[in-house]
Parts: C-alpha cells; sequence; structure tokens
C-alpha cells in the first residue's frame, strides 16, 4: 500500500510529500520545494529508496529542491503539465521576486496528461489535469487510499489564488468540480499548504466551491 509523510519546507510551509511503496521501499517527493536537507533528512529516517520526484506545477516554493536533487541524486522528474514550462523557465526570477537563494530551472523528463499514470514502486497513483492556479497544474490520486496531493488547487476553507500570470478563476473552479470532486467525498487531500481535508468537507464547506454555490 502506498504510505505517505508530509514535511513542511520553506518559509512559505509548503507540503512536501515523501510517499513510498512499502512492498518494494520505492519512494517519490512530491513537490520538493526547498530545505533539500530536511527532505533527504525524512528519507534517511523512513528508510526508504528514493527513485523520482513528482510535481504538481512549477510554482518556486513547490519545485525549488528540485534541481539540487536531480544533481545529487540522479533522479527523473515526471510533471507537471507542459503548459508549466512557462513557469519553471523563470525560476530564477521568481527567486529574485521572492527573496529566495536563487535556483536553476529545469527540464522534466516527463510533461503529464490528464488521465496519465506515475509509478512508486508498485502502486500507482493517477495524474488529474486542474489548470487555474497555474496553466499546466496537476493531481496525483491514489485510488487505494482514496488519497489525492492536489499541490495549490484546493485548500482547507479555500482555493488556490488565480491572480498569478496565466491564472484564472473559473477554469479553476470548474477544475475542482469536474476533476476531483467525481472521485468521492470520502478522499482525503494533501494541499499544498496547511491542513488535511476531504473533498466531502469542501463539497459542503468550502465558500468558493461548495455545491450550494452553484444550485
Amino acid at each position: 500500500m502506498l504510505q505517505y509523510r508530509i514535511i513542511p519546507v520553506t518559509p512559505f510551509q509548503q507540503n512536501c510529500s515523501l510517499v513510498w511503496c512499502d512492498q518494494t521501499n520505492k519512494a517519490a517527493l512530491v513537490d520538493p520545494g526547498g530545505d533539500v536537507h530536511l527532505l533527504k533528512r525524512a528519507v534517511a529516517d523512513v528508510g526508504v529508496e528514493l527513485e523520482k520526484i513528482l510535481l504538481t506545477h512549477g510554482h518556486l516554493d513547490h519545485v525549488g529542491g528540485t534541481a539540487q536533487l536531480v544533481q545529487e541524486l540522479q533522479l527523473p522528474v515526471e510533471g507537471p503539465h507542459k503548459e508549466d514550462a512557462f513557469w519553471i523557465n523563470q525560476l530564477p526570477m521568481q527567486c529574485q521576486m521572492m527573496n529566495f537563494p536563487l535556483v536553476q530551472n529545469f527540464t522534466p523528463d516527463r510533461w503529464l496528461e490528464g488521465r496519465d499514470q506515475v509509478s512508486v514502486g508498485k502502486e500507482v497513483l493517477e495524474v488529474r489535469f486542474c489548470p487555474g492556479h497555474t496553466p499546466g497544474h496537476v493531481v496525483f490520486y491514489h485510488a487505494g487510499r482514496k488519497l489525492a496531493f492536489v499541490g495549490d488547487v484546493l485548500f482547507a476553507g479555500s482555493i488556490g489564488r488565480t491572480d498569478f500570470p496565466r491564472g484564472d478563476y473559473d477554469t479553476l473552479v470548474n477544475a475542482i468540480r469536474q476533476q476531483l470532486w467525481p472521485l468521492g467525498d470520502e478522499v482525503q487531500f494533501v494541499p499544498g499548504h496547511g491542513p488535511m481535508s476531504t473533498f466531502g468537507h469542501e463539497r459542503k464547506t468550502n465558500p468558493f466551491v461548495a455545491d450550494h454555490r452553484f444550485g
């Protein structure tokens, strides 16, 4: 079964997730935004073998540790959707804007599309294309655990910002309702920031995407 540990990183306290297959001990980091020393320590503490990096989108606080991990550990990178090359190519500029130490841009080994699958050991996660916060945002969903890693698409009580370049509010709301809600109310999700929640709870209470707002 898929196991996971959430590791908050960077001054933005972004939720990086270490996920692993308990049959094979193979692991991946979802959105390694920075503080690579903390991420490597978590991998060592759990005692797993890191085999890849999975990215939901191209914002600095979610990908800032990627180039260093690739350089040090020769890991392949999967995701996000190719539309987020727009953001990854601007990583040095993002660092300057956010007053972060300079990080290098990179090219993922595999761009992802909706309905693609990614593997971690023997475990398989389904890819959902959920643009709006960024144009190439994806979500990773594990059916067996009923667990989703949603990046900055959805939060407990809120949704991702859409005031960045190429963000779009209506696109984001539609992606949440069309790509995430059909997975089931019982699905738990790890957001890019803050506490976990369930799709069902957000459908009832989230002021941006609750069902009652849409008749």
